[in-house]
Order: structure tokens, then C-alpha cells, then sequence
């Protein structure tokens, strides 16, 4: 991983640029029929825009929201306040180490996932969480998403100007294959699996916005190990430059990996 990255997002900028991921969680939680009193998991809730959502659905019941990054969480509390979520409950927490066993209705996620190394442990820990007949729906980057501007950050950071920054880079993320997500799945005890990618372009309407949200969202690994604001904003400026170079200009090919899988019921003999 980026030798400086933290566990902390700015939260606040998160929320103000999140409009591609809440719309991607907003076509995934169509996808849920609910009865209402279901104990639902956000996994990886960011700043609450779809935990927010969800609650809305689920009045008798409750939702977890989680997020290991403080200011996200302070950020989801405040986003239930404002929509009156009494029954959005936030905690502090690691997917790797789920603080619910046995007792999820439903475990929700979207733009989350990839940013765990470690699927096989996640599934794992996602079945444990699960009541007996409960529901993993989560959608995440998958194989081949954003390989444009990973190639050309990767390209910058090999440079002779950039690269004694990057001298200890490992990729932060996990983009899985559809058929790599299904065995994984299987091997945690999941049945009723349905995994598949899906091509999701998007497009910034100019260069402030792309610079905004691929700094905010995309290069955050990389910026971590750039130790200036100066350095920052000359690293992003120069990936802007040469994605307004494309035509058309300024999209990012994000690639998502859709997954749905059911923890088996209990049998009773």
C-alpha cells in the first residue's frame, strides 16, 4: 500500500463528489425487496448517502451502517440526522473483524470491497455476520476498472521526477474477476451466487470536476505519498491534462463487479 495512506477520507469532499457511487448504490438497492423489519449491514457506509436510503426501507427494522474511517462515520451520523434516520446506527469498524455474528438480515455494499485486499477473509467474515438465509448484495470495482488512469498514474510514477516517491507503492486494491468473486463466495459457504461485471464510464463535465473527484476518490493512494499540496495538485493536474486530451474527454472506464449470495438456511431434522 502507499507508505503514507491512512485509514482516513475527507469525508466532507467525499460527500459533495459521490454522486457516480450514491447512483450506482441507489440501481443496486432496487435490486432488494425488503419486508421492512430487517436488520440490514452497510458495508463500508462512507458518508451515509445510500445508508440513509436504506433505513428509509427497513422502519421497523434497523440499519448498521460501518466504516473504519472516522470522519466517514462522523459524516453517515450526520447524514442520518438530517433525514431523521433514528433507526441508522453508525459504528467505527474493519470489515476484516465484522462487530455482528449471526444476526444480518441483509449485509449491503457498493464502492467498497476493492479496497480489501483480502476477499477470501471478507466473505468469510460477511457469512459469519449473516443469519441463517440472510443476503450478501454488493456491488464494487472489478476486473479492469479505471486501467486507463492506473496505467497512466503507473506510467508517472516510474518517471524520474516522480518515481523516489513511490518507491515502496503496492496497489491498494482488489479488482476481482466475476469468476474469481464465485469460488471465493463458494469457499466462505455462500450458495445461490450470481457475480458479473458491468462497464459503467463516466464522464466530467470539465476539468475541475474530474480533478476534484479523481483526487477526492481515485488518486488518494497516490497522493498520500506525495508529501506537498504543491506536489498533489501538480500530479493531479498533469493526469487532467492528459485525460483532456481524450475524445471524449474527461472519463474515467469504471468497471463493476455485481455480487448477490445467500448464507444457506438452517435445516431442521
Amino acid at each position: 500500500m502507499a507508505p503514507h495512506m491512512t485509514t482516513e477520507w475527507n469525508a466532507d469532499a467525499y460527500h459533495r463528489v459521490s454522486d457516480p457511487q450514491f447512483t450506482w448504490g441507489m440501481v443496486v438497492l432496487a435490486r432488494v425487496i425488503f419486508a421492512g423489519d430487517e436488520t440490514v449491514i452497510d458495508a463500508g457506509c462512507g458518508s451515509g448517502r445510500v445508508s440513509a436510503e436504506l433505513a428509509a426501507r427497513v422502519p421497523r427494522g434497523r440499519v448498521i451502517g460501518l466504516d473504519r474511517s472516522r470522519q466517514m462515520a462522523s459524516a453517515a451520523r450526520e447524514t442520518a440526522r438530517r433525514h431523521a434516520a433514528a433507526n441508522l446506527h453508525v459504528v467505527v469498524a474493519d470489515l476484516s473483524a465484522f462487530p455482528v455474528a449471526q444476526r444480518a438480515d441483509l449485509v449491503f455494499s457498493t464502492a467498497t470491497f476493492h479496497w480489501i485486499l483480502d476477499h477470501d477473509a471478507l466473505f468469510a467474515e460477511i457469512h459469519h455476520a449473516l443469519a441463517p438465509g440472510g443476503r450478501l448484495v454488493a456491488q464494487c470495482g472489478g476486473a479492469g476498472n479505471l486501467a486507463r488512469i492506473h496505467a497512466r498514474a503507473h506510467a508517472m510514477m516510474q518517471s524520474r521526477e516522480w518515481s523516489a516517491h513511490f518507491a515502496s507503492w503496492r496497489e491498494p486494491w482488489e479488482f476481482a474477476s466475476a469468476e474469481t468473486t464465485t469460488a471465493r463466495l463458494r469457499r466462505a459457504g455462500f450458495g445461490h451466487i450470481q457475480a458479473w461485471l458491468e462497464p459503467a464510464p463516466t464522464a466530467f463535465v470539465d476539468g475541475h470536476a474530474f480533478a476534484t473527484f479523481t483526487a477526492t476518490v481515485v488518486l488518494r493512494p497516490h497522493l498520500a505519498c506525495l508529501p506537498t499540496d504543491a506536489m498533489r495538485a501538480q500530479f493531479v493536474g498533469e493526469l487532467t491534462e492528459q485525460f483532456a486530451a481524450d475524445d471524449p474527454p474527461f472519463v474515467l472506464d469504471y468497471v463493476r463487479l455485481n455480487i448477490s449470495a445467500t448464507r444457506a438456511p438452517t435445516v431442521v431434522r
